[in-house]
C-alpha cells in the first residue's frame, strides 16, 4: 500500500510539473489573464496573470489516481467525477470573467444552484450506495452516529460551505493550495487512524484505501502546482481550481463520515468565510463601518503591511498545529 501511495504521489507530481509550463504558455498566448479587483491595490501588478490553472492539478490528480485503483473504488471514482464537474462549473465562471473583462462571472444564484444540484446528487449516493452510509463521526467521541436522512442537508451544507470558503481563501499566492494540502493530509491521517481502530470489512477498507489514493495524488499534484503558484505566482488556480478543491475536500469528508472534522481541518477556510460574513453584517448594521480593513481576513493582514508570503506561512503553521492536535487526540480516543 505504501509503495502504491508513493508511486501515485510521484506520478501526479510529475504529470502536473510537466503540464504546468505548457498550460501557462498556452494561457498567455490566448490571453487567459486574471482581472484584479480595483480595491486590491497591492495586487495591481498581478493583472493579466494566467488563470484557470486548476486544470493543472486536476489532470495530475486524475491520472495519478486511476492508474493505481484496485478493487472496490466507488468512493474514489465518485470523488474524481464530482471534482471534475465542480471544476467545469468553476471553469465556466472563470471564462465568463475573462470574456466580460470583470470579476463577476456567473451570477451568484446560478453558481449556488449548480453547487446545490451536484451536492444533492452526492448526498443521494452517500445515503443509498456509500459503504460508510449515513454514519458520521462526532469529534472527540469514540463511536460514530447514524444520522439517517439528515445526511442530505449535512452534505449540501458541507459542499456549499467548503467550496465557497476555499474560493474565498484563494486570495494570496499559494494560500489555497497550501492550506488544502494540510487539510487533506489531516484527513489522510484520520483515515489511517480509523482504518486501524474500527472493524471495517474488506470492501470498506478497500474503498477507504482507494480514497486515500485520491488524497495522496492530489497532494502530489498540488506540490507541483505550488511551484508555479507561490509568490510571485506565474499561474492562478481560478474558480476552476478552488471549486474543484472544495468539491474534493467535501467528498473526502462526507464519504468517510468526517464532515464535522472540517471545522478543525478546514479551520482556515472557516476563518475566511466567517470574516466575510462578520464584515458584511457589521457594515450593514452600522451603515458603513468595518471590523476589518478588508475581508477575507488575509487581505486585512495585507492592509496591515504583512507580506503575503508571511501570511501564507502563518496560516500553514496554524493549520498544521490544529490538525495535528485533533488527529493525535483521536488516536488515543479510538
Amino acid at each position: 500500500m505504501l509503495t502504491t501511495f508513493l508511486f501515485a504521489f510521484i506520478l501526479a507530481f510529475g504529470i502536473s510539473l510537466f503540464f504546468a509550463p505548457i498550460y501557462i504558455r498556452f494561457a498567455r498566448r490566448i490571453k487567459l489573464g486574471q482581472n484584479i479587483l480595483h480595491y486590491v491595490e497591492s495586487h495591481y501588478s498581478k493583472q493579466g496573470t494566467p488563470t484557470m490553472g486548476g486544470v493543472i492539478f486536476i489532470v495530475g490528480t486524475i491520472l495519478g489516481t486511476i492508474i493505481f485503483l484496485d478493487g472496490s473504488s466507488s468512493l474514489a471514482l465518485m470523488t474524481i467525477g464530482v471534482t471534475t464537474l465542480y471544476g467545469l462549473l468553476g471553469f465556466l465562471d472563470d471564462f465568463l470573467k475573462i470574456k466580460k473583462r470583470d470579476n463577476l462571472g456567473l451570477k451568484a444564484r446560478h453558481k449556488l444552484l449548480g453547487q446545490c444540484v451536484l451536492s444533492l446528487f452526492v448526498a443521494f449516493f452517500v445515503y443509498s450506495f456509500s459503504p460508510i452510509g449515513s454514519y458520521i463521526f462526532i469529534p472527540f467521541m469514540a463511536q460514530p452516529v447514524n444520522i439517517g436522512f439528515f445526511v442530505f442537508p449535512l452534505t449540501i451544507l458541507v459542499f456549499v460551505a467548503t467550496t465557497n470558503s476555499i474560493n474565498l481563501t484563494d486570495g494570496l499566492d499559494g494560500l489555497a493550495s497550501r492550506t488544502t494540502q494540510i487539510c487533506l493530509l489531516a484527513f489522510l491521517a484520520m483515515l489511517i487512524v480509523l482504518s486501524n481502530s474500527f472493524g471495517f470489512n474488506i470492501t470498506q477498507l478497500t474503498e477507504l484505501h482507494n480514497l486515500m489514493l485520491v488524497i495522496i495524488a492530489t497532494v502530489g499534484a498540488l506540490f507541483a502546482f505550488g511551484l508555479f503558484n507561490s509568490f510571485p505566482a506565474k499561474i492562478f488556480m481560478g474558480d476552476a481550481g478552488s471549486l474543484a478543491l472544495g468539491a474534493l475536500v467535501s467528498c473526502v469528508a462526507v464519504f468517510t463520515g468526517l464532515s464535522l472534522f472540517l471545522l478543525f481541518f478546514g479551520f482556515l477556510f472557516v476563518l475566511s468565510s466567517l470574516s466575510v460574513m462578520l464584515q458584511v453584517l457589521y457594515f450593514k448594521k452600522t451603515k458603513g463601518k468595518r471590523i476589518f480593513l478588508m475581508a477575507p481576513l488575509h487581505h486585512h493582514f495585507e492592509k496591515k503591511g504583512i507580506h503575503e508570503n508571511r501570511i501564507v506561512s502563518i496560516y500553514s503553521i496554524i493549520g498544521i498545529i490544529i490538525s495535528s492536535i485533533v488527529v493525535v487526540a483521536h488516536y488515543f480516543i479510538y
